[in-house]
C-alpha cells in the first residue's frame, strides 16, 4: 500500500527531527568560548541546563495538543476528544524519572560519541522487558527473550568499539567508558519511567501529546529542574564539573559562553525545537503508519547521525560499530516480533496481517511518552 504525502512527511519529520536532537545537543558540547569575568576558553559543557532546554521543548507538545483538538473539533476523534478526569500529580514519579535519565544522558554525551550515545540507548529494551515482568506481570515470549540476550551482546560490541577507537583529548578512555556507563545506568531510569507510566497514567487514557506536555510544565520537569540550577550553582563537583568553577553546573557560565559565541544559541535551538516535533512525529507515525516503521526509522536515525558524525569529524570509524549496530537492529527486532510477519509470509506466500502494527513497541498499548532525551 502506497503511503500518502502526509505520511511521507511524518516519516521524514520524525527521521530528520530525531536526528537533529542529538547532533544539536553534540554540536553545542563541541564548542569553545570564554565564560563569565573573562574566564579562559572551555568547552560548552552544561548538561543541566540542556535538560531544562529539553523540557522546554516537551512543554510545547502540549499546545500542539490543544492545537490538534481545536482542529478536530466536531470531528469524530476520541484520541483528541474530552478526556477522562485525571491527577496531573501522577505525571510527578515519572517527570522525576524523565528528568534524572535526561540530564544523566546529557552528561554522557559529553564524554562519548553521540553514535555511540544513539546505539547504546538500545538497552532501555533489556531493563523495560525486566522491569514489566517483574512489576507489570507481563509474560515475555521466547523470542523477546532471545532479543534481550542479542541487545546484551550487540552493546557489549558497541563498548568494546569504544574501548578499540582512537582517542584524543576531548574524548580520553576514562571519559567514554564513564560515559557510556552513564548511558546505560539512564536506560535503567527511564525503563522505571516507561513501567510507571504504563502502571498509573495509560489507564486514565491521556492522549500522548497532553501527557508529554504535562510531564514538561508545572511543578514537574521543566520547574523543578530550572529550581534545581540554584543549589547546583554551588555544589562542587571537582573534576566532574566541565565548568571554571567547578560546581556541578553554571547556568551564568553557560549565558556568558552563549554571548561570545552565537552559534551555541543555535545548537540549544535546534535541540529544543527538535525535540517538540520528534514527539509530535513519533506518536504520529504509530498512529497513521506502525510501530514496525516507527522502529525502522528510529534505526535509520542512528544511522544518520553515525554518518553526519563520521562527515564532520566528530569521532573516528570502526568496523566493530557496525557489527554492534546490526545486532542491536537483530535484537530490537526480535523483541519487537518482527521476525514473525517475515515467517508468515514464508509459510503462508501471502502478506500478514497487520494486527497490533500500531501497538507500542517495548509492550504496552500506547506510545512511550518519552523516546528522545
Amino acid at each position: 500500500m502506497a503511503w500518502t504525502r502526509y505520511q511521507l512527511f511524518l516519516a521524514g519529520l520524525m527521521l530528520v527531527t530525531g536526528s537533529i536532537n542529538t547532533l544539536s545537543a553534540k554540536w553545542a558540547d563541541n564548542f569553545v568560548a570564554q565564560g563569565c569575568g573573562g574566564s579562559k576558553e572551555h568547552s560548552f559543557q552544561h548538561p543541566f541546563l540542556q535538560a531544562v532546554g529539553m523540557f522546554l521543548g516537551e512543554f510545547s507538545c502540549l499546545a500542539v495538543f490543544y492545537l490538534l483538538r481545536c482542529r478536530a473539533a466536531g470531528q469524530p476523534d476520541a484520541s483528541l476528544g474530552p478526556q477522562q478526569p485525571f491527577n496531573p500529580l501522577l505525571f510527578l514519579p515519572p517527570a522525576l524519572c524523565d528528568m534524572t535519565g535526561t540530564s544523566i544522558m546529557y552528561v554522557a554525551l559529553n564524554m562519548t560519541s553521540a553514535s555511540s550515545f544513539q546505539m547504546l540507548r538500545g538497552a532501555v529494551i533489556i531493563f523495560t522487558g525486566l522491569f514489566s515482568v517483574a512489576f507489570l506481570g507481563r509474560r515475555l515470549a521466547l523470542s523477546q527473550w532471545l532479543g534481550i540476550l542479542v541487545t546484551i551482546a550487540g552493546l557489549v560490541v558497541v563498548g568494546l568499539a569504544d574501548l578499540l577507537s582512537k582517542h584524543d583529548d576531548q574524548h580520553k578512555l576514562s571519559e567514554v567508558i564513564t560515559g557510556d556507563l552513564l548511558i546505560i545506568m539512564a536506560q535503567i531510569i527511564i525503563s522505571i519511567q516507561m513501567v510507571l507510566e504504563e502502571k498509573f497514567v495509560y489507564k486514565h487514557n491521556v492522549h500522548p501529546l497532553r501527557a508529554v506536555g504535562t510531564e514538561g510544565v508545572c511543578l514537574f520537569g521543566l520547574v523543578i529542574l530550572s529550581l534545581l540550577l540554584v543549589p547546583m550553582y554551588y555544589i562542587p563537583a571537582g573534576s566532574f564539573s566541565g565548568n571554571p568553577r567547578g560546581v556541578l553546573e553554571d547556568a551564568l557560565d553557560a549565558f556568558c559562553q552563549v554571548g561570545r559565541q552565537p552559534l551555541i544559541a543555535l545548537a540549544l535551538l535546534g535541540n529544543i525545537s527538535s525535540i517538540a516535533f520528534f514527539n509530535f512525529a513519533g506518536i504520529s507515525v504509530t498512529k497513521e503508519l506502525s510501530a514496525t516503521t516507527r522502529m525502522v526509522l528510529d534505526s535509520l536515525r542512528t544511522v544518520v547521525i553515525w554518518a553526519l558524525s563520521l562527515a564532520l569529524g566528530w569521532e573516528a570509524f570502526h568496523p566493530l560499530q557496525i557489527l554492534g549496530f546490526l545486532i542491536l537492529l537483530l535484537g530490537t527486532a526480535l523483541y519487537n516480533g518482527l521476525h514473525r510477519p517475515l515467517l508468515t509470509r514464508l509459510s503462508r506466500g501471502r502478506p500478514p496481517a497487520e494486527e497490533g502494527e500500531h501497538e507500542r513497541l517495548l509492550g504496552g498499548s500506547r506510545t512511550a511518552i518519552n523516546d528522545a532525551s
